[in-house]
């Protein structure tokens, strides 16, 4: 398990995750970074890390609990993704290394941060992002979208671009998310597989990735968009 940063002064401390971690070391490094800012071990009011996944589909708690999880697990396995469970909500995801997974960890003084203003913040600042590069994103849900949420990011309305889930607790709160950068086939057969097992619908046309709406992106100057969006959005969400 990778070591947390030493605390910074600055307001927003930006970690650039160049080891590769397994999946599950990678999902719990988000718990510890919100506990050290609940903490006050990191002081910094917001902490924006990316980072370069391994193959992985991250299930939610909710879905541990229902009667497919078991051969979800075995269909991700089977194509080569490791089946985890995540510390936020939602529903399936599935990524890889041609993805940038983000968590953005804010400070929180009690009873200060709504959980939908979060995400409707967060959302339209990474909408911005995405029209800065190009794409014609929107902040809303897809339908038959993977991980249906009403503060997805889409394309033009029709694919889903980036998805966002939760977590909080006393002093801190954790917003995940992921930004699929090309190649769609991978991830559409393990989440039929998968959502196929917990009986859940899903319609893979609604997959969407960045290369498809905008070609000839850097995955260097989307993680700069993405860093700037998360490190500005709302800067007195944490107050």
């Amino acid at each position: 398990m990778p070591s947390l940063p030493p605390p910074s002064r600055g307001r927003v401390l930006v970690i650039r995750q160049e080891e590769r971690a397994d999946a599950a070391a990678d999902l719990d490094r988000s718990v510890e970074l919100l506990r050290a800012v609940a903490a006050g071990t990191i002081s910094d009011e917001r902490v924006v890390r990316l980072y370069e996944p391994v193959p992985t589909v991250a299930m939610s708690r909710r879905e541990s609990r229902l009667p497919g999880f078991e051969t979800a697990r075995r269909a991700a396995l089977d194509r080569g993704f490791a089946p985890v469970v995540r510390p936020t909500g939602g529903r399936a995801v599935a990524y890889d290394e041609t993805c940038i997974v983000f968590d953005v960890v804010v400070r929180e003084r009690e009873g200060s941060i709504d959980q939908a203003r979060f995400f409707r913040e967060i959302g339209d600042a990474l909408a911005a992002a995405m029209r800065g590069l190009g794409v014609d994103a929107r902040v809303g849900d897809v339908p038959g979208e993977y991980c249906p949420g009403e503060f997805s990011i889409n394309a033009r309305g029709a694919v889903k671009l980036i998805g966002t889930s939760q977590r909080a607790m006393r002093g801190a709160r954790l917003l995940s998310g992921m930004l699929p950068l090309q190649g769609v086939e991978r991830f559409a057969d393990v989440l039929l597989a998968v959502n196929a097992a917990l009986e859940l619908d899903w319609d893979p046309a609604t997959f969407g990735t960045l290369a498809a709406e905008a070609p000839g992106i850097p995955r260097e100057a989307a993680e700069e968009a993405l860093i700037a969006a998360l490190a500005t959005a709302r800067d007195d969400a944490g107050r």
